[in-house]
């Protein structure tokens, strides 16, 4: 029998490639993502280790905000005294301790004038402590002046600057102007560490620039003397110092930065997992169909051996071991793939992140262990039901022509509504928050068993919309008959149909949510924003652009201007919770711009001691006027505020406003935006121009009409469909696969018939255009479930969104109809190869076939 099922694996080996390829592009995926973080994670290793190469103790502040960058603001180290120095130095058994200032924040201004930008490393603003081991300088010489400085190799080649030009930098101050006086390196040549932009001012100015407050540090290196462990120096340097600092050895701090770093890869890694998934899904169908179609024409072979002595045990293990057989090489094949697509991704995230130094390549136990795991679980499940199928053929099938006839659609139907019902239970609770602490879980779940459920009442419709499909292309007699082949066996035309419903379904979904939230974005802000103008810039890292607050009273003073209100924003602690707040410059200019109506108290005044809260925001915590409310900032001290009024809640408004005093304690001492309402009968073109000017110092943010800054918020949303639509690219794909593996097998299988058809006076032609139209209305058919399937699920999503402020539903017909056009292109190129082949059939040859 062993021998049996491998001659019979050999003799199909094209048409089980074909299947296995839908296993190799999934196993691809999940095996490319361990590669990718397994290489990304010791990559960062490294880097920290070199990072902390020369520290065996350090000493910093607890910041008095926790927090990630993930969340919008870069974490803010609290100052270290001066004082602590001394007391650090004087512990028994240190040798060196240097004070030091490196925060994220210094960004330079480059010679094309605009800022040299970082998409993911630091742009460290630190004080010069003098060459090491670890650094280098390659040109030049120490800053010695206040407005001298000195940078790492990769800011001066990023930004084409060299020594002794003049640039400008932004740092917690508006931009000041500094000469380049040296170029420094790394050890090993290296022209930074982790793609970091570097900037080293003198320890006064760096004090002043990027801590705010002279005499203190960010942080504290200590050097061990000889003969004494850095754990028996941390705890000596802990006791001296006190529970309000953080004492950590070297290693620690690398571990705990690569950990950091691991977490945020983790969630890429989850993101990749996820599209693997959904590849594997639709394979699922194509593997499925494969050994349905491959099972019906062995039906006398399978029937044959029966009638010998083979067992239905040996059947199902014959067919099982055909799956593992293709399951083994497309694990192999795809770990392989996944290797070089991890390997690809690494090169790309490194350069994009400016010169990331990559550990070699390696290949993680997990990257095997899920290729072969994967691989193999998916083609066995998958070929389960044709095995089942195959042991229950009657050894009399092996001695009559036997043909496959259509089984009752009544237990598949019956499933299909069940599994549909239970999907569509868990995608309610999920998007309700019915589902506790596993809403993403439910929800996913949910779509899992909705397009399962939909998959199995897919040969319920399938014959009369295909036939309806079909209608189109019966002027002709190849359109007839392609049109009678597609609709011929439901089961086989509904699988194949499914695989490309999922790929078309999630896109579809993906763009209706999106698109939702677009137009209900822009129709608030239409509504809401009452400025003709609005100063700001693209976010493209942890730190929001800012600019100089004296543009906010030189735009006032623009004739035509009526009103201008600046926003601060920041991270803080209010009521021991972490909330987002903001300070505004004028609170009475505010409250116009943004139409906000008072609730309680008065919201057009605020004293330094005084806060505004939204409607949401005081319901939630008990609030009302005249309630103390204690606030941290990420600088400064704890202050108690006053609530002094209370406004209604929209999706434009903050849940929390501050006076503009409390922003020179925020992260970004600076406006991140600016608001302009212009007098009735003003022009924008008439102010536009003269804002630009006020922002030449602020080469971050620019001045843009009302309907510019809406696009450019609402923007970003199409960069994220068009990432999600490419990664989805790869499940069509496979459907495409799955058309042409059904049309290949189908042809096989209608040999004698299509050679009949030649002898009686079917041209190739014909017989070419036949087996087209029938790719055709199949990919059709299944693209029209996806976009039918998709615009139902994403109408879900919006309407469970309404809440959070996505009103508009946005059905966005015309990539619909793309989407459709494009299935009817996909079945053409799908079915060339297989309408070759059934046009070249030798008419006798096929004939006499059995």
């Amino acid at each position: 029998m062993f021998r049996a099922t491998l001659k019979s694996l050999l003799a199909r080996k094209v048409r089980l490639i074909l299947s296995g390829l839908a296993v190799v592009l999934g196993v691809m995926f999940v095996s490319g993502a361990f590669v990718l973080t397994d290489t990304l994670g010791r990559s960062f290793d490294a880097i920290f280790a070199d990072a902390y190469e020369g520290v065996d103790v350090n000493v910093a502040a607890k910041p008095k905000i926790d927090g990630s960058e993930a969340e919008g603001m870069p974490v803010v180290p609290a100052p270290v005294p001066a004082a602590t120095l001394d007391r650090v130095r004087a512990v028994p058994g240190v040798a060196e301790a240097t004070g030091v200032v490196g925060v994220d924040g210094a960004r330079m201004i480059g010679s094309n004038g605009k800022v040299v930008a970082s998409f993911g490393p630091p742009q460290l603003g630190e004080n010069w402590t003098g060459e090491s081991d670890l650094v280098r300088l390659r040109e030049g010489r120490a800053p010695q002046a206040d407005d001298e400085i000195v940078v790492n190799r990769a800011l001066a080649t990023a930004g084409k600057v060299k020594v002794g030009d003049r640039v400008g930098v932004l740092t917690l101050r508006p931009k000041q102007e500094f000469t380049i006086v040296g170029v420094f390196g790394y050890s090993g040549d290296r022209d930074s560490i982790g793609g970091a932009n570097e900037i080293m001012f003198t320890t006064p100015v760096a004090q002043k620039l990027m801590l705010g407050a002279p005499d203190t540090f960010s942080n504290i290196s200590v050097t061990a003397a000889d003969g004494v462990s850095d754990e028996a120096l941390r705890d000596a340097v802990a006791a001296a110092v006190g529970a309000g600092f953080e004492v950590k050895t070297g290693a620690q701090l690398s571990e705990d930065a690569a950990a950091g770093m691991k977490e945020a890869l983790s969630f890429f890694n989850r993101i990749l997992l996820g599209f693997a998934a959904v590849a594997l899904l639709v394979g699922t169908f194509l593997i499925l169909n494969t050994f349905s179609i491959i099972v019906a024409q062995r039906t006398r072979e399978l029937a044959l051996m029966r009638a010998v002595g083979a067992s239905g045990r040996q059947i199902i293990g014959s067919v099982v071991l055909e799956a593992v057989a293709v399951g083994l090489v497309a694990s192999v094949l795809g770990l392989g793939a996944g290797i070089g697509i991890g390997a690809l991704l690494a090169y790309l995230f490194s350069t994009f992140a400016g010169g990331l130094t990559l550990a070699g390549i390696g290949v993680p136990l997990s990257a095997v262990i899920g290729a072969f795991a994967v691989g193999l679980v998916i083609t066995v499940v998958a070929a389960l039901l044709p095995a089942l199928r195959a042991s229950r053929i009657p050894p009399i099938a092996a001695m009559q022509d036997v043909a496959t006839p259509d089984r009752p659609l009544t237990k598949i139907t019956v499933a299909g509504a069940v599994v549909t019902a239970v999907g569509g239970a868990l995608l309610a609770l999920g998007l309700t928050g019915n589902a506790g602490g596993s809403t993403l879980a439910t929800i996913l779940g949910g779509v899992l068993f909705a397009f399962i459920g939909v998959a199995l009442l897919t040969p319920l419709i399938s014959r009369p919309v295909v036939s309806l499909l079909g209608a189109i292309f019966a002027w002709s007699v190849p359109g007839k008959l392609g049109r009678l082949n597609s609709g011929r066996n439901p089961r086989r035309t509904a699988i194949t149909a499914a695989a490309l419903m999922v790929g078309i379904a999630l896109v579809t979904g993906v763009t209706v949510i999106l698109d939702s939230a677009k137009s209900s974005i822009g129709g608030l802000a239409q509504d809401s924003l009452k400025a003709e103008l609005v100063i700001a810039g693209a976010q493209s890292g942890p730190r929001p652009p800012s600019f100089d607050p004296a543009v906010l009273e030189k735009a006032a003073a623009i004739p035509g201007v009526r009103l201008v209100d600046g926003e601060y924003g920041d991270l803080a602690m209010v009521g021991g919770e972490r909330t987002w707040v903001a300070a505004s410059s004028d609170v009475a200019a505010l409250r116009q711009i943004f139409g906000a109506e008072p609730t309680a108290g008065d919201i057009d005044r605020l004293a330094p001691d005084a806060m505004l809260v939204s409607s949401d925001t005081a319901t939630a915590r008990g609030l009302s006027v005249g309630s103390k409310v204690p606030v941290q900032t990420s600088r400064g001290e704890a202050r108690t505020y006053t609530v002094t009024g209370i406004y209604a809640s929209s999706q434009l408004t903050n849940p929390v406003v501050l006076p503009a005093e409390a922003a020179r304690d925020f992260t970004i001492p600076q406006p991140i935006q600016g608001f302009i309402q212009l007098a009735p009968g003003t022009r924008v073109a008439d102010v536009q121009p003269r804002i630009e000017a006020l922002l030449a110092d602020s080469p971050e943010v620019s001045v843009a009409d009302r309907e510019a800054f809406i696009e450019q918020q609402t923007g970003q949303l199409d960069g994220l469909l068009t990432m999600i639509q490419i990664l989805l690219a790869l499940a069509i794909v496979i459907a495409v696969l799955g058309i042409i593996n059904t049309l290949a097998l189908s042809v096989l299988e209608r040999t004698r018939e299509l050679g009949l058809l030649r002898a009686i006076g079917l041209r190739r032609a014909q017989t070419m255009r036949m087996i087209i139209v029938e790719a055709v209305v199949i990919s059709v058919f299944g693209a029209l479930l996806g976009v039918v399937v998709g615009a139902g699920l994403g109408a879900a999503v919006v309407e469970a969104l309404r809440d959070e402020g996505i009103t508009d539903l946005v059905l966005p017909w015309t990539q619909m109809g793309i989407f459709l056009g494009l299935a009817a292109i996909v079945g053409v190129v799908a079915a060339a190869l297989p309408a070759v082949r059934a046009a070249r059939i030798n008419v006798l040859g096929a004939i006499a076939h059995d």
